[in-house]
């Protein structure tokens, strides 16, 4: 995970220097948390209660908590007393009530899983009633004393003081109104209906009473019906009265009625407009007086539309009684999706729990080889000084300014040459100032980037050696907050000189034989020891040489990677190392696809939309490690397999930074046909150790310098722009071994990385080929391969005068009869049979056998 730069914060750490987990709300979490504050809230509810019972007796009690002789009658004791009078009588009030609700609420929620997000609009309410309620009391103190609470006295009387009594009651009652509005939501049109209700039925009950009074008069019913056994219905007619310029005639309500057809409905699918529509012979001979409708007996109530329960709607009342405003309310959203409500209850995915108890390996295994850092001898300074002073002014070059940095192994001087003065011309100088120095080697930069100086790095006559401990312990490393941090060793200015392995994306190491690339390697392997967990990091290690990299068997099922069904994880055939980098190349496919998924573009987004529970494990997403192939030797390589293992590096190298596969290639022979243009093109992250020439320097810097290193461990490093020099940390194949052997002695997984299983397109031809399709020249073919003693398709061509596809089915039949081996890169295939005596008894028992 590429890790863009930012401060380095320091977050606390345990004993073991692993970050501390924070403690998150999870749902176990939840309902304890819950229980407390239900419980909490019934105690305050007890000892509120208990307060104005028994508050007068308990006043003594107060001021001795400690004497267990002194009685409390509250029903919590002594604590409920003390609550109660904090509450009650210093607090609130009996406003105090509403934090029992608060906190019951609260816990209830927490208890069945709400969000307690649902509970801001209450707390802000209930406190807003809490606070009102105690300055009302204290308002009334000389009526109702003691429940305002010293709190709603004292704020009563801060107000009274700048707005008066009448102002601060005037305050109050609009503290009231705003609650009633705002959080009961009384409008004036609900009370204005309430009214007018009220009104309408005492209305209604006084003509009813009239109508009983009136002697023998013929009240019209509306509704003339027969209720059988059926389903049927009757709907309720209404003479419509909204005209008011129509008149009503006594005389004629008997015509009226008469001429009213009341028609029954069968059924209420069957309701239409027709059928519901008063039928009324002379119309324009009437006129109509409105007429109460009288309920009747034994008939179904009016049909109400009914809501969704889903849906909540709110009644908009108009002038207009008979004109009403539905509106429905906006759906309320999630706040919280699946993914989020899994990292609340269960936590972060954490990929170290396998290994939650894995130690990383003490300082203390490391080994300190100085003592009091840099030695600066003062003589030694002074006479380099007045020799390199010296020189310059033997060639008319004069210098305004000298200081000098002491590092480890070298001493930088920084010249500031006069004005005029040509800066090649001090360049060529590098050999006279190394002749009267009498230096092991000088280098000259000129100019110093950043700088307006020129630097001639000295070597010291009695260099310090930068021992590992004491960069693994610098607090450079320790707080880097890096993905795969590497402490290389220290610079000329005596800093510790850390990279990250994630950001280069891969190293090219090279350097004359015995000049510290071994070391350097164990320095870059130890850095990520002490940094990362086995869950975080794989190592693929290839060591053709099979004595450099053998120490880190021991952490093979912690922190290595390999084959399926390979034994040793150390890679040391050339065959072996083929199939490895192919199979990368498979994992890399695998896990771009992965990628594309998850709609991130690199590990870093990856591995964190997976914490975060994102990603589906069931749908083929896991936790990805980093992958870093370490190539020892690389020109052995070259020289064995060829295209064969520069191609598939050259793809991880140009593909595989976004999904945190890195490379680290070590060679000694640093020439063109080993570190080709395409290898280089892609390594910009470059480490030169001394080497012989000047070319051997350009070709693994692109400049100059490596020539003059002194050796030992003095190195140069670029990544594309400034070249630093580094003094490399020297760690010994004694403490590699306490590193490995105190990692391997703690609980590792059941077994190493497996890598995906690659099959090799030569190999990749089925064995069991039938006898019966052998090619008709398979005898000749099986008797030059056994004569030459070489398994090659290019012989059986030019014997054969064959082309290369029936050469090739030659080949893979010989295989599968067992004549010839396997597939085995660039080199030619093994010939199982001695001679041609032991290929006619091999021939003669296979026919035996058909």
């Amino acid at each position: 995970m590429a890790k863009t730069s930012k401060k380095e914060t320091s977050e606390p750490k345990s004993n073991d220097g692993t970050p501390k987990t924070p403690w998150k709300l999870n749902r176990r979490n939840k309902v304890l948390f819950g229980a407390l504050l239900v419980l909490f809230a019934v105690a305050l509810l007890l000892s509120f209660v208990s307060y104005y019972i028994y508050g007068e007796y308990d006043q003594s009690a107060l001021g001795s908590f400690a004497d267990r002789s002194e009685k409390t009658y509250n029903w919590l004791g002594k604590f409920g007393a003390y609550l109660s009078d904090f509450f009650l009588y210093k607090g609130f009030g009996v406003s105090s009530f509403l934090l029992v609700r608060l906190f019951f609420l609260a816990g209830a929620y927490l208890l069945v899983d709400i969000s307690l997000a649902k509970l801001k609009s209450s707390i802000f309410w209930d406190m807003f009633a809490m606070v009102i309620i105690s300055i009302l009391c204290g308002f009334f103190w000389n009526y109702i004393p003691q429940l305002g609470g010293v709190i709603g006295y004292e704020m009563n009387l801060f107000a009274q003081d700048y707005i008066g009594k009448t102002g601060t009651f005037l305050a109050l009652l609009f503290g009231v109104i705003v609650y009633l509005i705002l959080k009961i939501k009384i409008s004036t049109e609900g009370i204005k209906n309430f009214f007018e209700s009220r009104s309408r039925s005492f209305e209604e009950e006084l003509n009813e009473g009239k109508e009983v009074t009136e002697n023998n008069i013929n009240t019209p019913t509306p509704l003339v019906t027969d209720i059988n056994d059926s389903n049927d219905f009757i709907e309720e007619v209404e003479v419509p009265t909204s005209n008011p310029s129509l008149d009503f005639n006594d005389a004629e309500d008997d015509e009226i009625l008469s001429n009213i057809e009341l028609k029954t409905v069968p059924s209420a699918f069957e309701i239409n407009k027709d059928a519901l529509k008063p039928t009324i012979e002379h119309p324009s001979e009437i006129t109509l007086k409105p007429v109460p409708p009288v309920a009747v007996p034994h008939i179904l109530d009016t049909v109400t539309p009914v809501v969704p329960e889903t849906s909540k709607s709110e009644i908009i009342h108009t002038d207009d009684d008979s004109f009403t405003i539905e509106k429905i309310e906006e759906e309320t959203t999630v706040e919280e999706n699946l993914a989020a409500r899994l990292v609340q209850d269960f936590g972060e995915f954490d990929p170290t729990l396998e290994l939650s108890n894995y130690q990383f390996p003490s300082i203390d295994l490391l080994k300190e080889y100085s003592s009091g850092g840099i030695t600066i001898n003062q003589a030694e300074l002074e006479e380099n000084k007045n020799r390199i002073v010296d020189t310059l002014k033997n060639y008319n070059i004069g210098i305004s300014q000298i200081k000098a940095t002491v590092g480890p192994t070298v001493t930088l001087y920084e010249i500031v040459p006069e004005a005029g003065i040509r800066i090649s011309k001090i360049k060529n100088l590098e050999d006279d100032i190394a002749l009267s120095l009498a230096a092991l080697g000088i280098r000259i930069i000129a100019p110093i980037p950043g700088k307006g100086t020129i630097g001639i790095e000295v070597p010291n006559n009695n260099p310090t050696m930068v021992s590992m401990k004491s960069v693994i312990a610098s607090p450079k490393f320790q707080t880097a907050e890096m993905e795969l941090p590497i402490a290389l060793g220290k610079t000329i200015s005596n800093e510790t000189f850390v990279v990250d392995l994630a950001k280069m994306p891969h190293l090219l190491m090279a350097g004359a034989t015995g000049q510290g690339k071994s070391v350097g390697l164990n320095a870059v392997l130890t850095s990520i020891l002490y940094k990362k967990h086995p869950a975080e990091v794989k190592f693929v290690l290839v060591d053709p040489k099979k004595v450099e990299l053998t120490l880190f068997n021991k952490i093979e099922r912690h922190y290595l990677a390999k084959l399926p069904d390979d034994g040793d994880a150390i890679i040391t055939d050339n065959t072996k190392v083929i199939y490895t980098l192919n199979s990368l190349c498979i994992e890399m496919d695998n896990r771009y696809s992965l990628l594309k998924d998850a709609m991130v573009r690199n590990i870093k987004e990856y591995n964190e939309k997976f914490k975060q529970r994102k990603l589906n494990p069931e749908n083929g997403h896991r936790f990805l490690p980093y992958i870093v192939l370490v190539v020892d030797e690389f020109a052995d390589l070259i020289m064995t397999a060829g295209k064969e293992v520069e191609t598939p590096i050259a793809r991880l190298a140009q593909l595989a930074r976004a999904i945190g596969i890195h490379l680290i290639i070590a060679t000694q022979r640093p020439s063109v046909n080993v570190i080709t243009g395409m290898i280089k093109a892609n390594f910009p992250a470059r480490i030169a150790f001394r080497v012989t020439s000047k070319i051997d320097s350009r070709t693994i810097l692109d400049t100059g310098g490596a020539d003059q290193l002194i050796g030992r461990g003095d190195l140069l490093y670029t990544q594309g722009n400034d070249i630093v020099r580094v003094q490399c940390a020297f760690v010994d194949t004694p403490e590699v071994e306490k590193i490995t052997e105190y990692i391997g002695s703690q609980k590792a997984y059941p077994n190493a990385y497996l890598l995906p299983e690659y099959v090799g397109e030569e190999s990749g031809i089925s064995l069991d080929i039938d006898i019966s399709e052998r090619d008709s020249m398979f005898r000749e073919a099986a008797e030059i391969i056994v004569t030459a003693q070489q398994g090659s398709a290019s012989l059986l061509q030019r014997k054969l005068k064959l082309g290369y596809n029936r050469a090739g089915r030659l080949i893979d039949q010989l295989e599968a009869a067992g004549i010839v081996g396997p597939f085995e890169g660039s080199k030619a295939r093994s010939v199982n049979i001695p001679d041609l005596v032991a290929l006619e008894h091999f021939l003669a028992s296979e026919q035996n056998n058909m």
